[in-house]
This record gives C-alpha cells, structure tokens and sequence, in this order.
C-alpha cells in the first residue's frame, strides 16, 4: 500500500482490517511462548512446597511470605513495565522480562534456606509479573481487530499451557529428582528462549508509528507483513490517536472509561487472587487431604488442562456473541465448580477418580475468565494507552495475588481447606457482578 493524496498510511486501519499473515501469526507463537514460559515459572512454588515443607522441616504457614514475595514482585514487574514498554517499546521489554525470570529461577535451584528462597522470587516475580501485559499487547497489536479476542486468549490461555507441562514434569521429576531440578528446568529454558526473542522478534508497527525517527523500519516491517510501501511514507494511527488526547494515567478515567476502568480493576483482583490461590496452594491442601505429591500435582496440572479448553472455547463463543454474558456466566460457574471441588476434594486420597474431573471443570471456567479478561482489557483501551491500562488493571490484580499468598498460609495450615475453597468461590461471584458492570465490552463479531 502506498500513500496517495489523501496523506499518510493508516497503520492502525491496515492492521485492524487487513489479512491476518503468517509473518503476524509467528510473531503471536513467540508471544504466546514467552507466557508458557511465564506459566511454568509462576507455578513451580506451589509444587515444591509439600516437599520443602518435609526436607526443611518448616510448617505450611512459613510459606506465605515467600509466595508473597513472588507476587509483590509480579505486582511491581506488572506496574512498572507499562510506562517502559510504552516509551521504550515492546519488543526490548518482553526479552528484559524473561531474562530477568529465567535467571532468578535459575538461581532458586541452589537457595538453603527461606531468606534466599523469598528474595529470588520476588526477583523472578518481577520479571513474570511484567511479560505478561508486554505479550499480551504485542499480540493484540500484530492481529486483525475481527480475530483479535482470541488471540489474545491464545497468549493467556498459555498460562494454564505453562502449568500443565510444569505439572506433569513435578508429578515426574519430584519423587525421583527432588525439586532442585524443576528450577534449573524452569530457568535455562526462558533464557535459551530470550536469545531467540533477540534474533526474531520485531517491534510492534502500533509502536513505532509513533517514533519517526523510526519510520524507515517501520516501512521495512510492513512490506514483511505483505504491504510495501513507498521509501518516502509518511505514518499515522488515525483512530486511536484521535481518541488519545490525556496522559497515560489520567486517559484511563478520561472519554467514559471511568466506570470500565474501575469495574476491570474490581474484576482483575478477585480473578487473579482466585487463580493464584488455586496456583500456590491447591496441592498443599490435597496432600494435607492425604493426597501424595505426585496426586497433587497432577490434579493442579488437570486444573490447567480444564483452563486451556475453556479460555479457547470462551474466546470462540465471545467472537460470537461478545464478552458481556459469556464471562459473567463462566464467572458464576466457577463459583459453583469451586463448591464442588470442596465437596468431592477434601474425603481423601480414595476419591483421585473423581476429583480430577472436578478439578478439570473449575480450571475450565476459572482460566476462561482468567484468560478473557486480559482480552477484555485490550479492548477497553486505546493503542498509546493500552500497556498502561492492561498492566494498571493486571497490578491491581496482583493485590489480590498478594494476599491469596496470605490467604491460602491462614486458612489452610489452620485445617480450612473448606473455607478456602468457599472463599475463592464467593470472590467468583463479586467477579460476575464487576464483569457485568463493564460497559465496554468486546462486541459480537460483525457488531460496532
């Protein structure tokens, strides 16, 4: 394409309905691989506690700090990356972040003690923390508008993705390796993958297009893309720069994105303190339950299988009939899964059978709320703002990830596993309520 009379090359309107290229789909798997990374790595404590708690001799409730350390850490990695991804770009922030993970985990592998354990995940937990909204916004910003929700959740379903291959790795690896290993594991992949990030991955053209010392590059990208454009182009983002016209901050309480913008935060903390709840602590309480390791790990592992399957169909049914009634009714049957996990969960190691299925039903509904969100967030917001306003919404999340850490350490070393799952299931249904609230929602495909 090349600029006529009218002016400048619309970047946003050519990637916001143009063809979706193979160049633009490699550049989702890399995204999307940078987060199975990101899942592995966020879910590798909660296996390892059961068997930290017996060789270190330490109670379930010493924990909590160290889990909370990782998620203090997300929730700085998530706060800070936004306005560093927005002015120095996505690409550079994305390989920062999973060399920063990959080497903190890395180190884990050789910690002693609690001290050196909390402060390496606080390390690791930032740069986990920051991948995700960088990732997320590169996605959405190399995909067509009309298939842009489920790209989105094809990055964040690669949470779940994450859990699943640490999971079964754990229900291997612990009873004959020990947990050592898994770290090791956990931090040389993310680094062999940050070189590969470094060689293959481009900036976001919705980037550049606001850099014009960067335009030649820009022009080089796009004609990679399948749409070549003159060497003297000049570059604009008609849509989104007409809607952008406050500060980064401010612009998410500014043009009626107040009321949104509140009700995603809301959504985001319960969702996020549900998920790593669930992530930190699900095999503490099935091995308190009588469950072995390996049982506990593979039933967190089939709660991330539930995940993938549900975020991927939930993406299918919000490209039909928009996000609004989808996500609030997954959200309440989460709640009710939640109920019955409590119920099947907790009578011992003799109900393996039918716990898992019932685990996989809660990571269906759960993940799929999880994982649509960040797509919902994308949505909500404009391209200058966007990493700003995904990673404000996902670090008030880490609140609640925060003191899920908190949470999980009292109820469950207390003997309330009951009460646990009953409190997760109730954060399920303030969710809906927030969901339903958001007035901005991803419209059915063919809809303004």
């Amino acid at each position: 394409m090349r600029p006529g009379p009218a002016g400048p090359v619309d970047v946003g309107h050519i990637l916001d309905h143009g063809p979706w290229t193979g160049y633009q789909k490699i550049v989702l798997v890399m995204a999307a691989l940078a987060v199975v990374l990101d899942g592995f790595d966020v879910q590798l404590i909660g296996f390892v506690i059961p068997s930290l708690i017996r060789e270190w001799g330490i109670s379930g409730s010493a924990f909590g700090p160290v889990v909370a350390a990782g998620m203090f850490g997300m929730a700085v990695g998530t706060s800070v990356i936004g306005v560093l991804a927005d002015r120095l770009g996505r690409r550079r922030a994305l390989i920062a972040c999973v060399v920063v993970f990959g080497l903190a985990t890395l180190g884990i592998a050789w910690v002693s003690n609690l001290t050196e354990l909390m402060v390496l995940r606080f390390v690791a937990g930032v740069g986990i923390g920051a991948a995700m909204p960088v990732a997320t916004t590169m996605g959405s910003e190399f995909t067509p508008l009309r298939v842009r929700a489920l790209a989105v959740t094809l990055i964040i379903v690669c949470i779940p993705v994450g859990g699943i291959i640490a999971g079964f790795i754990a229900a291997s690896l612990l009873p004959l390796q020990g947990w050592r290993g898994l770290f090791v594991i956990g931090g040389l992949a993310p680094l062999a993958f940050a070189a590969v990030l470094a060689l293959l991955l481009p900036e976001s053209p919705r980037f550049l297009v606001r850099r014009e010392a960067r335009w030649g590059e820009l022009g080089r990208l796009l004609s990679r893309l399948g749409r070549p454009v003159a060497a003297s182009a000049t570059f604009a983002d008609h849509h989104e720069q007409h809607e952008e016209s406050h500060t980064r901050l401010q612009s998410l309480f500014r043009g009626g994105r107040r009321r949104d913008t509140l009700c995603l935060w809301g959504a985001f903390f319960c969702i996020l303190m549900v998920v790593y709840s669930v992530f930190s602590w699900l095999p503490t309480m099935l091995t308190a339950a009588g469950y072995g390791v390996a049982q506990a790990s593979r039933a967190l592992a089939f709660f991330n299988v539930g995940g993938v399957a549900g975020a991927v169909v939930c993406a299918l049914v919000v490209g039909r009939l928009g996000s609004r009634w989808p996500l609030v009714i997954a959200s309440l049957l989460s709640a009710a899964a939640l109920v019955l996990v409590r119920t099947v969960g907790l009578g011992g190691a003799e109900n393996i059978g039918l716990l898992l299925p019932v685990v996989v039903i809660a990571g269906v509904f759960v993940n799929a709320v999880q994982s649509l969100i960040y797509a919902l967030a994308t949505h909500v917001y404009t391209t200058n703002v966007r990493t700003t306003g995904v990673a404000t919404a996902a670090t008030i999340g880490r609140v609640g990830a925060i003191l899920s850490a908190f949470y999980g350490a009292f109820v469950i070393s207390g003997g309330g596993a009951p009460v646990f799952l009953a409190g997760l299931a109730g954060l399920m249904v303030a969710t809906a309520v927030f969901l339903a609230g958001i007035r901005r929602h991803i419209p059915a495909h063919g809809r303004p």
